[in-house]
């Protein structure tokens, strides 16, 4: 992990104030628009609406056998999902986001832990996106047919010359957890390591004094869905 990685993230404050604004407002006209208010809606009620995946996700295919597929997003719906130009919905496979309705101070700004998430999906998807053309490569891991179509998978994007995922950039900058199984083991050990790091070092969320790890009390009240 290059240095660069650890800085912190200042255009996400911007990020979290136009969220802080934008979101109670009604849907514009337009079916795309209306989806992503109505999720993002829910999310900031502590609703995160895309479903888990309805076959087991193989985690180990990234290793295995990496299909890279170009996506463009157009919108986060949620701390771990956003809409995509086809009109499905992608989920990121390794992050587990916070749904807490309690008040945290991120970057100056005072506002529920399931809104600093959703701005940090925000945030580094438009980053992603603009180190790519506006697309970036994702790799399917599973997926949920029917409207929208659902596909869980982890994306990749581009940073200081270094391939990034989605997910670990999220985590490391302690604006969501790394994902884990029912059983509270992380799904993917180097993001469960990133969550660690960014805990050490009170990135994001952490800085926090109060705030809980993913799986105490919070956690197991929102279990990651994959």
């Amino acid at each position: 992990m290059k240095n660069g990685a650890w800085r912190p993230y200042r255009p996400l404050r911007g990020t979290l104030l136009a969220s802080l604004i934008t979101l109670p407002i009604a849907a514009r006209a337009g079916t795309p628009a209306e989806f992503v208010s109505y999720c993002q809606n829910a999310y900031a009620r502590g609703q995160d609406l895309p479903p888990g995946p309805r076959t087991p996700a193989d985690t180990m295919s990234i290793a295995k056998r990496l299909d890279l597929q170009s996506v463009s997003p157009e919108a986060a719906l949620s701390a771990s999902a956003f809409l995509v130009a086809d009109r499905a919905v992608v989920s990121l496979a390794g992050v587990q986001s916070c749904l807490s309705a309690d008040r945290l101070e991120y970057a100056d700004v005072v506002a529920t832990c399931a809104m600093i998430s959703l701005a940090g999906l925000t945030a580094v998807v438009g980053e992603a996106k603009a180190s790519a053309g506006n697309a970036f490569p994702c790799h399917e891991l599973t997926w949920n047919p029917g409207r929208p179509t659902v596909r869980f998978a982890e994306c990749f994007f581009m940073e200081e010359g270094a391939v990034r995922s989605l997910s670990e950039t999220l985590i490391i900058r302690g604006v969501a957890f790394a994902s884990r199984d029912g059983s509270g083991r992380p799904r993917f050990p180097e993001y469960a390591r990133a969550e660690e790091a960014a805990r050490n070092a009170r990135a994001g969320i952490w800085a926090n004094a109060h705030f809980a790890h993913p799986c105490g009390e919070r956690y197991h009240a929102n279990p990651t869905k994959l």
